[in-house]
């Protein structure tokens, strides 16, 4: 009985301290709660990382301050939380909800942004914007850090208006900003934002156009290698070798092709610009210059991927934009085969502000699009240096297209793809042969002597395998894109010699 007794008043006890260490535990986590700032990512009501979904451009001008010094965490901090509410004021606009606005701002400003909505959503009208750059000046901030404000200069970006879901008109927009910032709950809200001034953004730097009229050469990937031109594998070797055969051939030029995620997307691999560098060095020492296609294989041409996409080109362009080997840049390979699918305004939109992106980095080099189609070829002719198409149809109606589109531009037009597959497999249905490629490119040569035309074919080597994505995978498709190059396995066709000789 007495030993009953013990185990009872034991777990009496033990029954208690846990009770007691339950509740401990809870009143902490209510505390920490509360003391914890809330997340910004939450906030947004997005289900991704910060960096995946708006990165403009910031230069901070100057954070001096008579008072409290910013400290570096604190001006990051500032910085984020402000990005954030534009980002979140510009989904608001776009799709005339409020969702986010009352965590990024206070009432008083919130009552300047509900109007707008409310306006917009009786007149059914849709604000789809991003904004590129900000160039931000501290002029207070509080001695107990809850008080910032700044002015945020050449707040330059896009916005397109959309009426019953019909797009209305783009405007490109350059302003300066007086806003003022609280911090509350462990972040910072915008109290006030007043809009000093409206510039017209600053015409374009003229590119100079720089041996555009002279061009003779191909488009080049590596023989084991196709379309993964920087593939961690390919070495100075591969392309010292092959840009020896490039020169023997009496050709001056390659273009090369940079894949927009292969290269990090936003967050660009310092190994692939490092390989691109590599390429660039060995062409140089071949004597060829060298045409950079940007942006292959990338489709989301959406505005608020505008700031991804620009960092991504940072990037790249002022990685090698002072490379002696450096010819031209091209925005992007047949961007007009995502017209229907991607909508045709939405891409436009996207290649006009890219070249402007471009040429703010880099004013001396020209800048081309590498339409499908000699029909597309003067889309967009007044934005870009040189008129860049693709000719796949019949060779005999070649001399009249270049020289249409030569009459119609006082600017320089460049051919910059054509070729003949020598597949003449099974899956073929009637397709050339080697002699045939050889024939074709005799006569083509022909045409190009004849009528000046720049010129880069389509290419090099055959291949072993055919990427899916490039290709689909239909055995008559993938085939055919495998035998376009004028080397094989076992060694120069036909067509490496009618080149030669020509």
């Amino acid at each position: 009985m007495k030993k009953n007794k013990i185990i009872y008043r034991i777990f009496i006890i033990a029954v208690f301290i846990l009770v007691n260490a339950a509740v401990i535990y809870g009143i902490s986590q209510v505390i920490a709660y509360l003391n914890t700032g809330a997340d910004s990512s939450k906030i947004l009501h997005l289900d991704i990382a910060r960096t995946d979904y708006y990165l403009p451009e910031v230069t901070w001008v100057s954070i001096d301050n008579p008072g409290r010094p910013l400290a570096h965490e604190n001006q990051k901090k500032i910085e984020q939380d402000y990005l954030d509410a534009w980002f979140v004021k510009n989904l608001a606009l776009e799709n005339n909800n409020t969702d986010g606005i009352y965590d990024h701002y206070t009432k008083s400003a919130r009552e300047k942004v509900n109007a707008l909505i409310a306006f917009n959503t009786a007149q059914k009208i849709a604000v789809r914007s991003t904004i590129l750059n900000h160039h931000i000046t501290l002029d207070f901030y509080s001695a107990d850090g809850t008080v910032a404000i700044i002015t945020d200069r050449r707040v330059s970006g896009i916005e397109k208006i959309y009426k019953n879901n019909k797009f209305i008109t783009q405007r490109e927009f350059n302003e300066d900003y007086r806003v003022i910032l609280l911090l509350e709950d462990g972040f910072w809200r915008i109290r006030h934002f007043e809009k000093l001034a409206i510039n017209e953004i600053a015409a374009a730097i003229n590119s100079i156009p720089v041996g555009i009229n002279q061009i003779k050469g191909l488009n080049y990937y590596p023989e084991k290698y196709p379309w993964d031109t920087f593939n961690r594998n390919v070495t100075s070797k591969t392309f010292a070798a092959d840009f020896k055969i490039i020169k023997e051939l009496d050709l001056n030029t390659i273009r090369v092709f940079i894949g927009y995620s292969d290269f990090g997307k936003a967050h660009v691999d310092v190994n692939k610009l490092e390989k691109l560098s590599i390429l660039l060095d060995e062409a140089q020492k071949a004597n060829l210059k060298v045409m950079i296609t940007l942006f292959d294989f990338y489709g989301n041409y959406d505005i608020k991927n505008w700031t991804l996409t620009n960092q991504h080109l940072k990037a790249v362009v002022m990685k090698v934009s002072d490379h002696p080997a450096l010819l031209a840049w091209d925005i992007k390979n047949e961007p007009n085969l995502d017209f229907v699918n991607r909508d045709k305004e939405r891409v436009l939109s996207w290649l006009s502000q890219t070249i402007k992106a471009l040429k703010q980095i880099d004013s001396i080099h020209p800048v081309t699009i590498g339409w499908s189609s000699h029909k597309a070829a003067l889309t967009l002719k007044n934005e870009v240096d040189f008129i860049s198409y693709h000719y796949y149809q019949n060779l005999e109606d070649l001399s009249k297209v270049h020289n249409s589109l030569k009459q119609e531009t006082s600017k320089p037009v460049l051919l910059q793809e054509i070729g003949l597959s020598s597949y003449d497999g099974f899956w073929s249905f009637g397709g050339k042969d080697k002699e045939d490629q050889a024939s074709f490119y005799t006569a083509l040569l022909k045409i190009q002597k004849r009528d000046s035309i720049n010129y880069l074919f389509w290419t090099l080597y055959d291949f072993d395998k055919i990427p899916n994505d490039v290709a689909g995978s239909l055995p008559w498709r993938k085939n055919k894109q495998a035998y376009f190059g004028i080397i094989d396995s076992a060694g120069v066709k036909p067509a490496y010699t009618s080149l030669k000789n020509n």
